[in-house]
């Protein structure tokens, strides 16, 4: 199996027994980011909207490391604590496209790492 594990200078570290990302073969399998600023560590703050933006800006940080762009996204999966915040992400998310958008589920959950309220996982083809 041809497996590459994804590091990423600017991108938060892994915060447990995990990669921030796979690539192997054709696809990268980004694990799920949430709104951690890499030179803090801890969360942005507790605002939906700068999270979901720091989220944002970790994929594509994680991206860019490997020579990718938003562009290569195929799949994303979104997070949210509270289904009430949808449009705040949504508009966030929408920002950072540009043309056609990539398959997407957006699911409520309970809680989410550090107390999070967002958290965005992607797969990328770079083939």
């Amino acid at each position: 199996m041809n497996k590459e594990i994804l590091t990423a200078e600017n991108a938060p570290k892994a915060i447990g027994p995990y990669s921030i990302g796979v690539k192997s073969g054709d696809l990268m399998f980004l694990s799920g980011q949430v709104g951690i600023v890499p030179e803090k560590g801890g969360l942005i703050s507790d605002d939906t909207k700068e999270q979901a933006m720091q989220a944002m800006k970790n994929i594509t940080a994680i991206l860019n490391s490997s020579k990718a762009t938003m562009e290569n996204i195929i799949k994303t999966t979104i997070y949210l604590t509270a289904m009430s915040d949808f449009s705040i992400v949504n508009e966030v998310y929408a920002s950072y496209f540009k043309g056609d958008f990539p398959a997407r589920s957006t699911v409520a959950v309970k809680e989410l790492p550090l107390g999070a309220k967002v958290e965005i996982e992607v797969t990328a083809s770079v083939g």
